[in-house]
Parts: C-alpha cells; structure tokens; sequence
C-alpha cells in the first residue's frame, strides 16, 4: 500500500526503494513474494544499503558480549538484549555463502554455517526458539535471491570484520579470541560479493550492480559524506536524474 500511495502522489510513476541492513532483507523478500506484474508496474528500482546476500559471522557472539570489547565499528551490538531480538537470526550466517567453512571453533568441535541449529543450542536457546530458526528464518535465508527488479547494491569494506570465533574450552559465555577479516564491520565481504552470484547471476535478474566504498563501514555508508553523497547519486542515476548530490 506505501508503494502504490506513493507512485499515485507522484504522477502514477514508478517508486526507486532504498533500505538499510534488515530492511534490504525485508525489500527482498517482499519483492520476491509480490507479482511480477506488480513489481514491473510499482518499482523502478531497488538500492540496497549495507545488506549483504548472507548474514554475517559477528551476531553469531552471543553468551561473550557482556564480558568482551565489541569488534571495531560494530553497529549492531545488542548488549544485554540480544537473545530478546528475533531479528537477530536473521542475521545469522547462510549455508549458501558461507558453506561448510568453520565459523566458531572449539578444541570439541567446528561449527559450521551448517551447524547453527546445534550451535544457537549450546548457547542455551531453547527448542522453540532454535525450532522457529530452523522453520521460519533459514527457508527465507536460503530463499534470498534476485528480486526480478533492476537492484544496485552498495556496501563498505576495509573494516575489521569478525570471520571467526575461537573458544577453545567451549565455554560461549567466556571472551572469545577472534579472527578477523575484510567487511564492514558486521558484514563480511563474503556475504556481499555473493550478492553478484544470488542475484545479478541469475536469469530473471535484467540490471544489478555492486558498489563497494572502502574504508566504510556498515553505519558510515549512509552517515559520512563521502559515502552517502555515492548512495544518493546512485539514487539518482537510478531515477534517470542527471543532477549530482551537492545540487540537491
């Protein structure tokens, strides 16, 4: 309804979405599930901010975070409330992007993007909740794809970014070390450069295009200047608008 109220108040033309983190998740699955002739009919094009194809690594510290520094630019610390926050999962890591690549090591045992379900477990959720995981958000996880709309994707990279979590003695409650990779501070460049594969790859898919700032990370795409100046051009250049961001 917000789509279509919006193409009617601007002359019966074509909306541009332009979402952040979860909401680029949200936009997807929305798109996917929606007509095509809709889509074709309401969307012009879809930007979509900071979201990579797959999750990330660092929400997978969930017993540690009281106790140990929040990785660098992490924006999306949950402090205390984590376990509270159904959103959380999904952010969890895609078997699609990140495969059977050990994600938290043990002395007992490797886990896997495969291995949530077992994982979200010994960090003591409970049946229900690791049942709703499993039945609710990895089929939407494994699902995402090409919206079937043209898509520009814009991401920051060059930030130390969680790649994996080592607690030796099995204790999810203690500070974990950690490894760290390239990404934006939350999502790893994994996840991002699977975007051109699970979407632009595909056949339906007419338009896609990846944009990644470095040095940016996960917030500062659309809050410092350089880089949210790159995300209303691409707006723009989207919207056939040939004015720059300065003159608007």
């Amino acid at each position: 309804m917000l789509v279509e109220q919006a193409s009617e108040r601007n002359g019966d033309m074509p909306v541009i979405l332009v979402t952040h983190n979860f909401g680029g998740l949200n936009a997807n699955v929305f798109l996917s599930r929606s007509p095509l002739a809709w889509r074709r009919r309401y969307v012009k094009h879809f930007v979509m901010v900071s979201t990579g194809a797959g999750g990330g690594v660092f929400p997978l510290q969930f017993g540690g975070s009281n106790s140990s520094s929040p990785p660098p630019m992490d924006p999306l610390s949950f402090a205390n409330t984590r376990l509270s926050f159904a959103t959380v999962f999904s952010a969890l890591p895609s078997p699609k992007v990140f495969g059977h690549a050990p994600l938290v090591v043990t002395r007992a045992k490797n886990y896997s993007a495969y291995d949530i379900p077992e994982y979200l477990k010994a960090n003591g959720f409970s049946d229900d909740e690791v049942a709703r995981y499993v039945t609710r958000v990895q089929p939407v996880t494994l699902s995402f794809g090409a919206p079937g709309v043209p898509v520009t994707c814009i991401n920051g990279i060059g930030v130390p970014t969680m790649e994996r979590l080592v607690y030796w003695d099995g204790d999810f409650g203690a500070k974990p070390q950690v490894v760290y990779g390239d990404g934006d501070g939350a999502i790893n460049i994994a996840s991002m450069l699977a975007l051109a594969t699970l979407i632009g790859a595909q056949p339906e898919q007419d338009y896609f295009k990846s944009i990644l700032i470095h040095n940016t990370s996960h917030v500062g795409v659309i809050s410092d200047d350089f880089a949210l100046r790159r995300v209303v051009n691409e707006v723009l250049d989207a919207n056939g608008n040939s004015m720059n961001a300065e003159r608007c």
